[in-house]
């Protein structure tokens, strides 16, 4: 008979497998919107984080767009050096692929440990798997959706914070430094530290921008306004603005629990 341990530590196993297959591969962003979606709703609308995170895998579709043509546009300053252009297009490319990798470990990160709290709850075991302000964060998540009671949006917003702290700091953070350091094209690299955010719940002509992605602070100061921004317009027009996109099928916004439940059934049943 296993130990409660084990058996936590072969569900969340076998989790990580089925994440890594819903956040799909490196270009797959609609797939991961899908995903991260389903846990909101699935969370009777608590967990926040995975709302916006939707947002952010849409608007990173058409910004890493953006970015590979500004490259290209920089990359005529080699014009008289073919090799060196296409390797720092190359470089470019590796550089965009390392940002849809942690776009990818997040969606992994979160729906394991969504999933983990749900079906475990209030195991003392669980602190093995997941730091300790996440885990409690989680289980008012679940706490609130068993019951079927919404939390307050101040409520919410200490989920997202502990949610958004642990991708910092155990995702986000340290790979973002190692894409940084393997980058060098200094004017495109530069470019990419301010990128400008709209999500599509923005309010029009409002948005925001980073003066150093790479700072952490900044990092989770812009995160938090993107809640914020999000509390302010309401949680039902954020969820609909994922329409404007112009990236998900019809399907997912008339009926996407069927659309994430034949999504992952077709993934699980090739792999």
């Amino acid at each position: 008979m296993s130990t409660p341990v084990a058996e936590i530590a072969q569900f969340a196993e076998n989790l990580k497998k089925e994440a890594a297959l819903l956040a799909g591969g490196l270009r797959d962003l609609p797939q991961r919107a899908t995903t991260y979606h389903h846990i909101f709703r699935d969370s009777g609308g608590n967990h926040i984080f995975p709302l916006i995170a939707a947002h952010g895998a849409l608007w990173a579709k058409g910004y890493f767009q953006f970015g590979m043509n500004l490259g290209r546009w920089f990359s005529v300053q080699y014009w008289a050096d073919p090799d060196l252009r296409s390797r720092q297009l190359a470089a470019l490319e590796e550089f965009a692929d390392a940002f849809r990798e942690i776009n990818r470990l997040v969606c992994v990160d979160t729906y394991v440990n969504y999933h983990l709290v749900k079906e475990f709850g209030m195991r003392a075991e669980l602190a093995e798997h997941i730091p300790c302000d996440l885990l409690e964060a989680l289980r008012r998540v679940h706490f609130a959706r068993e019951r079927g009671v919404p939390l307050t949006d101040t409520e919410k917003r200490s989920v997202f914070r502990a949610h958004f702290l642990n991708e910092q700091e155990y995702v986000v953070g340290p790979r973002v430094q190692q894409a940084l350091d393997a980058f060098d094209w200094p004017v495109v690299k530069a470019i990419a530290l301010k990128p400008w955010i709209q999500f599509a719940y923005f309010p029009k002509h409002r948005s925001f921008w980073f003066r150093n992605f790479a700072d952490r602070q900044q990092r989770i100061q812009r995160g938090l306004l993107a809640f914020d921004i999000a509390a302010r317009q309401g949680w039902g027009h954020v969820e609909a603005s994922l329409r404007e996109y112009d990236s998900l099928p019809e399907e997912f916004f008339n009926e996407p629990v069927v659309h994430f439940r034949r999504l992952r059934e077709s993934l699980l049943s090739v792999a």
